[in-house]
This record gives C-alpha cells, sequence and structure tokens, in this order.
C-alpha cells in the first residue's frame, strides 16, 4: 500500500513500534485481538487497528502539499478536513481558513472567493452543487482534492446501480458531509434516499411492503429523499450503499433486511431484478477498525478509552461497540484526563460533555483498552497512554513494557 509524507510530529515511536510489532506477526491481519502492554499496576490493550487511515493520510499529505506550495496565496478549506481538531488546528495555524463548518454553515462567502485562491476539498467530498460553484468561480477543484478513494468508490457503484434504474438507498447520518456529498451524486443517476440505521430501514420498507400509506412517506423522509422522489414507483427496486464511517454490521443488516423484504414481496427467483449487491462499498479501514473492538470485547479489561474527535462519526462507533462491555470513555486528547480520579469525556449521543469521578477502579493491577478513531494522529495516542500512566505510581518505563518487542 502506498506511504504517504505527513508531518512527524503526528507519529509516535511508541504507537509505530507497537504496530510494527502487530504486523510482523500478523501480516494479513487475520488476528485482530489486540496486544497487551504491561506497565506493572496497570496493563493495556492495544487494539489490532486504529488511527490514520488511507484517506486521512492522503487528505492531510495534499493538504499540507496545497500551504507549501502556494505561499502568500489565499488558501480554504471547504470544510474541516477531517474529523479531528488538531489536525485542523495546524492547518489554521499555517493560515488555512475553512469556509464552511462541519454542518454545512457559510463561515466565510463563496461570493469571496477569486481564481488566484486555493480550495482544498476535505476527504469527506463535496456535493456536485459546490463543486460546480467552484469550478464557475475559477478555482482548480481538483488540484487539491482529498476525497477519500474509497469514498469516491462509493460514488462509482451507486452510479452504476442508478443507471441500471436501482434506487440508492443510502445508509448514514444526512447531515454529514461525506452522505451530503454522496447523496447529491447518487441524485443525479437515480432517486435516492437515505436511512441513518436499521430502525428507519424498517420504517422505509413499510412503503414497500404497502403497510404505510405513500403519503406519510414525505413527511417521515423530509429532506432525506431525492426531488421527485415517488415512493409508488422508486421503491420497486433498491440497493444499499452507505457513508462509509458507519457500522459496517449495520450497513450489511440494512441490506439484508431490504433483501429479504424484496424476496417476500416478489419471490426468490426474482430476487436480482429488485435488489442490488452492493457489499463492496464498505471501506477496509473502517471494517478493520471495527473488527479489531469485537476482539477487544474478547478481553477482561477494567474499561476502555477511546480516543477521537467529537463530531468523528467512525470514532462514536467504535465507543457505541465497546459501551456494550466496559465503561467507556471518548476523549479528544490527554488534555481530557485531569487527574486519576477525574476524566472529562464526550456523550455522541447526546452531544454533551461528562465529567466522571473515580474512574480508575482501585485494584491492584487496573487494565485498559486503548484505542482511536481513523482520523486521530498516533502521537496523541501516545500522549493519552502517557497521561494515563502518570496515574499510577510505580508504573515500569517504555522501555521494560515493551521489552517482548525485538
Amino acid at each position: 500500500m502506498k506511504t504517504f509524507e505527513i508531518p512527524e510530529f503526528y507519529r509516535s515511536p511508541l504507537i509505530t513500534k507497537i504496530k510494527t510489532y502487530q504486523k510482523t506477526n500478523d501480516p494479513r491481519k487475520r488476528d485482530m485481538s489486540p496486544t497487551y502492554v504491561d506497565f506493572g499496576p496497570v496493563g493495556f490493550y492495544i487494539a489490532r487497528h486504529f488511527g490514520f487511515c488511507y484517506g486521512v493520510e492522503n487528505a492531510i499529505e495534499i493538504s499540507f502539499k496545497a500551504v507549501n506550495e502556494n505561499p502568500g496565496k489565499r488558501i480554504f478549506l471547504l470544510s474541516q478536513m477531517i474529523h479531528n481538531p488538531d489536525v485542523n488546528k495546524d492547518l489554521t495555524n499555517n493560515g488555512v481558513q475553512f469556509l464552511q463548518d462541519t454542518n454545512g454553515k457559510q463561515l466565510i462567502s463563496f461570493d469571496e472567493l477569486t481564481p488566484a485562491d486555493v480550495v482544498i476539498i476535505p476527504a469527506f467530498g463535496t456535493t456536485l452543487q459546490i463543486e460546480k460553484l467552484l469550478e464557475q468561480k475559477g478555482i482548480e477543484v481538483q488540484k487539491y482534492n482529498t476525497t477519500c478513494p474509497f469514498v469516491e468508490r462509493v460514488w462509482k457503484k451507486s452510479e452504476q446501480i442508478g443507471k441500471e434504474n436501482y434506487t440508492i438507498i443510502i445508509h448514514g447520518k444526512y447531515t454529514h458531509e461525506e452522505t451530503r456529498a454522496t447523496f447529491s451524486r447518487s441524485a443525479q443517476s437515480a432517486p435516492a434516499v437515505v436511512v441513518k440505521d436499521l430502525a428507519e430501514a424498517k420504517k422505509l420498507s413499510d412503503y414497500i411492503t404497502g403497510k404505510k400509506d405513500a403519503s406519510l412517506f414525505y413527511e417521515e423522509f423530509k429532506d432525506k429523499h431525492s426531488a421527485n422522489f415517488d415512493v409508488t414507483k422508486h421503491l420497486q427496486q433498491v440497493g444499499v450503499i452507505n457513508q462509509t464511517t458507519m457500522l459496517a454490521t449495520e450497513t450489511q443488516e440494512i441490506a439484508e433486511h431490504f433483501k429479504q423484504v424484496m424476496v417476500a414481496k416478489y419471490g426468490e427467483e426474482n430476487t436480482k431484478q429488485h435488489f442490488a449487491d452492493t457489499r463492496d462499498t464498505l471501506c477496509y479501514a473502517t471494517n478493520e477498525n471495527q473488527d479489531a473492538t469485537y476482539g477487544l470485547l474478547k478481553t477482561d479489561a477494567d474499561l476502555a478509552v477511546v480516543v477521537g474527535g467529537y463530531n468523528s462519526s467512525n470514532t462514536s462507533h467504535l465507543v457505541e461497540l465497546l459501551e456494550q462491555k466496559f465503561p467507556t470513555y471518548f476523549i479528544s486528547s490527554e488534555k481530557e484526563i485531569e487527574s486519576n480520579t477525574l476524566i472529562h469525556h464526550f456523550d455522541y449521543p447526546h452531544q454533551k460533555k461528562l465529567s466522571s469521578e473515580n474512574f480508575i477502579p482501585k485494584k491492584d493491577k487496573v487494565k485498559i483498552i486503548l484505542t482511536s478513531g481513523a482520523s486521530c494522529p498516533d502521537a496523541t495516542v501516545e500522549r493519552v497512554l502517557n497521561q494515563l500512566l502518570s496515574c499510577f505510581k510505580n508504573a515500569t518505563t517504555k522501555e521494560e513494557a515493551l521489552s517482548f518487542i525485538k
């Protein structure tokens, strides 16, 4: 796989050593169990796969290239390049300005742009409408386009099944940048509708089976369907694609649900005419991070710490999985760990910060799960580990703890 030139300050000697050890012992990633690092009074289960993915490293390389190649020019990011506060802050510290926030709210008017300006397209991509607007202003849209190749693969699949007359069902959060971009492109080739989870997918399928009156669709899925969507016609043939950072297992459940609805309505022998197989739109990095998290669920840890941006969808799903078994703390950096008795963390479903006291159990040996989202630098994960280590007296040195790695 291609390697990227990213700033050295995002890397971590400690995490690199652990990842190299994991890769050497399991080059094909057949074993998703974590690596246990023993520091005496505390041990860490380090996930088999976490941190910067291909798309994120690609975006970081292109973004810093834009900064280095354009001294004196105004450089804009269409929105957050990735959902990580440290990386976005590093770019703004280098003079990059945001045109929109993560929800699409305008921060700087497009009217202010000139052909001499540089605009970076974020890793999530952008809508066709915005891309066209930038081109009309003389901006070289493709020069610094950091759209993740795996997101583009989803777009190609949506175009393909759209041309085959399938309606496109997008599993995603309809306000998310990536879903907005995917929706705009899907709607170019076919009717499209967004569902956020299996529960919403089941609501949509009620219109296929006729359990619900068609007129209710336009209110229930307001702002989530393409223009001129005809619920009486456009749900006879469907295919499911996804926002690449969603839970892969849920995307598969949603696809299987619609497949079985079509089997029940049209018969097994007619399934292919009414349901498109789109399993290859799932992102490898999202899959591997989630598979590694299932590996963490098999441990005997006392708690889990997940590091990432609070608006990071892929990170939130790792938290969602770990919360099934462990007290789980979603933090953005080491600064959220105030002491060995107080941690500040994020409640993603309710979008609010919480503080928890005595989060480290009083035990002779504490075991902590440590992982991060796909847009979190390894250096941040190491700083979190260091901060957690500082909560324990008489912890062994890193050299001793990693002595098993030759």
